[in-house]
């Protein structure tokens, strides 16, 4: 990162340090420090403490930034740490002091939260596999760093309707959801991207529009300035709930945005010199034998493994961090990332020391099921409506009472409010919290939603069935482990012919 960034980012904590001492002491009000710390990756929780969102590109860690986590957990005693589905990692129950020191201590270590939330550019994502996966297209991480970099020097220079969320793909698996993001990078089989725009989820999600095929990889940095300007040009300033990027298709037609977006493009070309020839990133490593788990995933450099580990709910260990780093600072190349669904993968092993680190996390997810995802619910997130981290734990412990065969039920998605930081609209089985009216009283509830898919070609969002009250969510999914567990299948074989008998299923738990 070049210095006068970081010290303008330096500067910018100074502000932060002020405004944050103020909220404390009841000066400023908290909707105004909200729309302020934001910009900062840091908000208030809901009854006390603070949050700070660490900014990885590609949710990438390497062992230096482990270190580092594992500095501040210790050096705070922090006591929780959340894998986010924009591949960051959250700090929670930060005191004031806490969360501006992290600040500062982050940018030594190449780490910024600016620009972790508010109206600004986000974490730019990445396939957690990149560089590593048999099938994928190309890498794509030397695009992927070079656009993160771009963003970030960018973040105190544009004043935005609201954020940016921008995804890179290597694989048809689209695990970033780059067809569906505010702006997409798709990898093809010549080394070229197909790009997407104007997507997300949340409220009226919409799925992205192609705005180019085949486009060069050494212009990529012209579509992210295209978008912008569309977005500040034809985004809404006046209402925030409708300042997303995925309202422009209302607002302008798929066609009118296309239009608009060839516009903005071709003013880039014509006023930027944004061409990048970023270095292939490349290593050699030597292989110490074979290993199979089903943890275990073998890459496509002959001989090197990748181990994968879901904590659950993505609730990180505390101690996880020092573990992981005092194992992989005695083996070259290794590297931690973080995968949308809260999964984390260690990668670049030798089959010994993928033994070591599989090892090391037993402590983690052993069935589909498990690796479900969860927002961080509504006991920390100012937004939240319901505890989505206590019904995920709830639905897990009732389920192994009765020891499923593994893809007996499926991962499912979990948010405690709309606004889909869960991604429920993308799960096979997903739930959105929210309240159930019975007899003029509020029951805590979430809609169940069913039929999602993120696979490029093949996506959609899932259709909604109603509400099941929260406290039957878990005997619901034991029900239906029961019914697939009787057919001796797996609910991806089992739901595409028992439609009507899923539905009968679900009925007796949908509140009437």
């Amino acid at each position: 990162m070049e210095q006068k960034l970081i010290s303008s980012f330096k500067e910018d904590i100074n502000l932060f340090e002020q405004k944050i001492h103020a909220f404390e002491a009841g000066e400023v009000d908290k909707k105004v420090y909200k729309s302020f710390s934001g910009g900062f990756g840091s908000y208030a929780q809901r009854t006390a403490g603070n949050m700070l969102r660490l900014r990885l590109s590609g949710g990438a860690v390497s062992l230096n930034k482990l270190g580092f986590i594992a500095n501040m957990v210790e050096k705070y005693q922090i006591d929780r740490l959340k894998l986010t589905t924009c591949q960051t990692i959250q700090f929670h129950n930060l005191s004031s002091d806490a969360t501006v020191a992290i600040m500062k201590e982050a940018l030594d270590y190449d780490i910024v939260t600016r620009g972790g939330g508010g109206d600004f550019p986000r974490n730019v994502m990445v396939s957690p596999l990149a560089g590593v996966e048999k099938d994928e297209l190309f890498d794509v991480r030397p695009w992927s760093n070079a656009m993160a970099k771009y963003l970030l020097s960018r973040v105190t220079t544009i004043h935005m309707p609201r954020k940016l969320k921008v995804a890179f793909s290597s694989t048809p698996n689209n695990t970033t959801h780059a067809t569906f993001r505010d702006l997409g990078f798709v990898a093809q089989s010549d080394g070229s991207f197909s790009i997407y725009c104007a997507g997300g989820l949340g409220p009226n999600p919409k799925l992205g529009v192609c705005v180019a095929e085949h486009a060069n990889a050494e212009d990529i940095l012209y579509y992210a300035d295209g978008m912008i300007r569309v977005f500040t040009t034809y985004g809404n300033y006046e209402n925030r709930a409708k300042a997303r990027t995925r309202y422009l298709q209302d607002t302008l037609g798929t066609e009118g945005l296309k239009e608009a977006f060839t516009k903005a493009l071709n003013e880039s070309f014509e006023t930027e010199d944004l061409k990048i020839h970023p270095d292939e990133i490349l290593f050699e490593k030597t292989s110490d034998g074979t290993i199979k788990h089903s943890r275990i995933i073998a890459q496509k450099q002959n001989g090197l493994y990748a181990v994968s580990y879901h904590p659950f709910g993505g609730n990180l260990s505390t101690t996880k961090p020092r573990e992981l780093y005092n194992l992989m600072k005695d083996m070259p190349y290794t590297e931690l990332r973080i995968g949308p669904d809260g999964t984390l993968y260690i990668v670049n092993l030798t089959a010994k020391e993928a033994e070591l680190i599989l090892s090391a996390t037993f402590d983690g997810a052993s069935t589909l099921f498990e690796t479900s995802v969860s927002c961080i619910g509504a006991t920390i997130c100012q937004q939240g409506v319901r505890d989505s981290q206590g019904l995920l734990a709830a639905m897990i412990a009732e389920v192994k009472k009765y020891n499923f065969a593994d893809g007996v039920l499926p991962k499912v998605h979990i948010s405690g409010c709309p606004s889909s930081c869960g991604t429920h609209q993308i799960g096979t089985l997903g739930f959105v919290g929210g309240v159930k009216m019975i007899d003029k009283v509020a029951h805590p509830a979430f809609s169940l939603i069913v039929g999602g898919q993120d696979k490029q070609n093949l996506e959609s969002f899932g259709t909604p069935m109603g509400a099941i009250l929260e406290k039957n969510i878990p005997s619901f999914m034991v029900a239906l482990g029961k019914e697939i567990s009787q057919e001796n299948s797996t609910y991806a074989e089992w739901f595409s012919s028992h439609q009507e008998r899923f539905n009968e299923i679900a009925a007796e738990f949908l509140v009437k």
